[in-house]
């Protein structure tokens, strides 16, 4: 994993915002350095802060710099320490996936883009006060074998690579939760069988460059 800045942190924080993925001061983006994660800060909009506002998070939970990191610090770290392959973590209050965590449910595999993230079914993390341990303790259960979870009464979160990677994730969730949400308008989804979800879970195992 390439050494990133706190520029970067907040360049994808931007891109978040660009995208409709957050709005204000909502959601937050972190990116792993060595042994410890730089993160946004903690309620603030990306264009009230720059790169210096970037907050530097050890494992331990101690941090540095002159703002305060996210109150959902507690999630990331136990990310980065539970996936070694996770380099960037991106959690949002988009419109689409937002309003499918405030229902409760696991998306079920009505596409096959489903398979994107790990599984057959993106899962729902069980509600939990924000900031608290508890939450973290949620996601990291719904994100079991997955790259991507909803946060009931709350948002989404996803794990990449890399920034770039994280946020690309993100965007692609909410375009399925915006297909989700407009095919329920329409009628019942078919779903996809579990025969079919594991091979395309199969094929995406060397998809992409």
């Amino acid at each position: 994993m390439n050494e990133v800045s706190g520029a970067d942190v907040h360049n994808a924080a931007r891109r978040m915002e660009s995208h409709g993925l957050n709005r204000g001061a909502a959601g937050n983006v972190s990116a792993r350095v060595g042994d410890a994660f730089l993160i946004t800060p903690s309620g603030l909009e990306p264009d009230r802060c720059d790169a210096s506002g970037m907050v530097t998070v050890a494992f331990d939970g101690h941090w540095s710099g002159a703002l305060k990191p996210s109150s959902e610090w507690r999630i990331h770290r136990d990310i980065y320490r539970a996936r070694p392959d996770a380099g960037a973590v991106v959690h949002t209050h988009s419109p689409f996936a937002t309003a499918l965590a405030c229902i409760g449910d696991d998306i079920p595999p009505f596409h096959y883009m489903i398979a994107r993230f790990g599984g057959a079914t993106v899962r729902c993390a069980r509600y939990a006060t924000f900031g608290e341990q508890a939450l973290s303790d949620a996601v990291l259960e719904a994100l079991d074998g997955r790259r991507a979870c909803l946060m009931a009464n709350h948002g989404m979160l996803v794990h990449g690579r890399d920034l770039h990677d994280a946020v690309a994730l993100a965007v692609e969730l909410e375009t399925l939760c915006e297909h989700y949400v407009r095919a329920l308008q329409i009628g019942t989804p078919k779903r996809l069988d579990d025969g079919e979800m594991q091979r395309v879970i199969a094929k995406f195992g060397d998809y992409g460059q």
